[in-house]
């Protein structure tokens, strides 16, 4: 959610080490918040033989984490206009730190999942509450220097999630990933608190909807029912899998009724009238929708099936980062110069590009095969969020920006969520079919007793021969159920370059765009 902008007539900025100290721990609140959505992706295989649950169950640890945080955002700006933003924001930090403990003890899967669900709930309020005090807190001439602060940690921890949750996997026990939350939490908290503790924005009694809430945490969470459970239980042979989806269909109907109707709704869904809101809106969740879909596609794939440790799949995917953080501060440069479609359209491009590359992929492929592409994806990250932004709040009133970047922001978490599920049952899906296939090509007598010869004078008994032909059928169809999502996730990505000239050339961005 932006930010809502400082009041002119609040307190004089902070200057000097209060200013870098309050700053640092604003910035470390981003940190934390941005790396757990991505810091438990590569350790997924390491917390499911550790809990003794299979990798697709273990996706639940990252999608949990992502409903719940989408679903707590609309809440925000009530939150901080009843409460006011220091207090919103600290109490989260709290919360958020006290969660991370939990997960970090958490004994067994469901319990893990629940804690993981509290953490993304009570974490909703800590980007935009960081992003509005770094502004308010900085002076006028300076307020560049603070979004710059905060838009670096927001494309750092993305980086740094991967890498830092793969070496805690190899080394330590995966508990870490969570744990090391706790001090800097605490430190975080402490800081903002006495800084910033009496220089809170005003409060005032706000009415909520509490119906629409209600309704939406329903929907949402039979929906996430369906996705992660259904491939287990073979999806609609399952009782509670036909429930799940009859619930969710009604919520969801329910909750459309009551928030266009509702004086007070929690997401306000009337700005969808808007031509550029409602296609950008589109194509950037469609957008984010791939890519994370993708983010845990491939250290899945390098972990359980290319024997790559934790770090090592981070480190592949590292150079996307890098280079996003190098470009972003020259495409913020370009950003009114251009039109932003066209920014748009080379941010899906190099997406789509970056995806066909990966359809190449061996299971001989090498490290700089597998990063290259990485480095390609680094520069549509660089020009995703300020292009389709740009293009979603063109011509939306300052008043209602703040409900538009919640709605944003909880389609585009909640769409990462539903897409995490539906790729991980893609690729079981994929893996089956082409594993059939293998089976009746190398299934004929001639080749297969070939190998099995070949084998047998390498010393190998019948038994162990069948058993390293069928490994290696595994790792073919694997590879190849991949090759078939990364091809699929190129094409779709040209064809939202076509969604997005749909929309009208929006104007240059004239102030700070949250891309949280």
């Amino acid at each position: 959610m932006a930010a809502p902008a400082p009041s002119t007539t609040g307190p004089a900025p902070l200057v000097g080490g209060s200013l870098a100290l309050t700053a640092f721990a604003l910035a470390l609140g981003t940190f934390m918040q941005v790396l757990d959505t991505t810091i438990a992706n590569v350790s997924l295989p390491t917390i499911a033989g550790n809990l003794g649950v299979s990798s697709d169950n273990s996706t639940w640890i990252v999608t949990a984490f992502a409903v719940a945080n989408g679903v707590a955002v609309p809440l925000t700006g009530w939150l901080m206009g009843r409460f006011g933003v220091v207090k919103t924001f600290c109490t989260s930090v709290v919360l958020f730190t006290l969660a991370s403990f939990l997960c970090g003890i958490a004994w067994d899967l469901p319990s893990l999942i629940g804690f993981r669900v509290l953490q993304g709930a009570v974490s909703g309020p800590m980007i935009p509450g960081s992003q509005a005090l770094l502004i308010a807190i900085f002076p006028a001439h300076k307020r560049g220097t603070a979004l710059a602060i905060w838009s670096m940690t927001t494309l750092v921890a993305p980086i740094m999630g991967p890498i830092l949750g793969g070496y805690i996997s190899d080394n330590y026990h995966w508990s870490w990933i969570f744990l090391i939350n706790v001090p800097f939490g605490m430190f975080c908290g402490f800081v903002c608190w006495n800084k910033l503790g009496k220089r809170d924005t005003p409060t005032r009694k706000l009415p909520i909807d509490q119906v629409g809430l209600i309704l939406l945490v329903v929907w949402v969470g039979a929906l996430q029912i369906v996705l992660d459970l259904g491939k287990n239980d073979d999806w609609f042979a399952a009782d509670r899998i036909v429930i799940a989806t009859i619930v969710a269909a009604i919520g969801f109907v329910g909750w459309l009724i009551w928030e266009l109707t509702d004086a007070n709704p929690a997401v306000n869904l009337s700005l969808f009238k808007n031509r550029n809101f409602a296609i950008g809106t589109t194509a950037f969740c469609l957008g984010y929708a791939v890519f994370f879909a993708n983010t845990l596609l491939l250290p899945l794939w390098l972990q359980t099936q290319m024997g790559y440790t934790a770090t090592w799949a981070g480190l592949v995917a590292a150079p996307s980062g890098v280079v996003a953080v190098i470009l972003t501060p020259f495409v913020a440069k370009l950003a009114g110069r251009f039109d932003a479609r066209i920014l748009a359209s080379v941010a899906f491009a190099a997406f789509g590009y970056s995806y066909y590359l990966r359809s190449g992929y061996t299971t001989y492929a090498s490290f700089y095969d597998l990063m290259l592409p990485m480095l390609v994806q680094g520069i549509a990250m660089s020009t995703f969020f300020l292009s389709m932004l740009t293009i979603s709040f063109d011509r939306i009133p300052a008043e209602r920006l703040p409900s538009a970047t919640g709605i944003s922001n909880f389609v585009r978490i909640t769409a990462g969520s539903f897409a995490a599920s539906l790729i991980t049952t893609a690729w079981d899906r994929r893996e089956t079919l082409h594993q059939s296939r293998l089976s009746d090509a190398v299934g004929a007598a001639s080749p297969y007793q070939m190998a099995r010869e070949g084998l047998a004078r390498m010393g190998l008994t019948d038994v162990q021969a069948a058993a390293v032909i069928t490994r290696q059928m595994v790792g073919q169809a694997y590879l190849l159920a991949s090759t078939d999502l990364f091809r699929l996730s190129s094409w779709l990505c040209l064809a939202l370059i076509v969604l997005v000239w749909f929309t009208r050339r929006p104007d240059p961005p004239k102030g700070p765009i949250a891309a949280d």
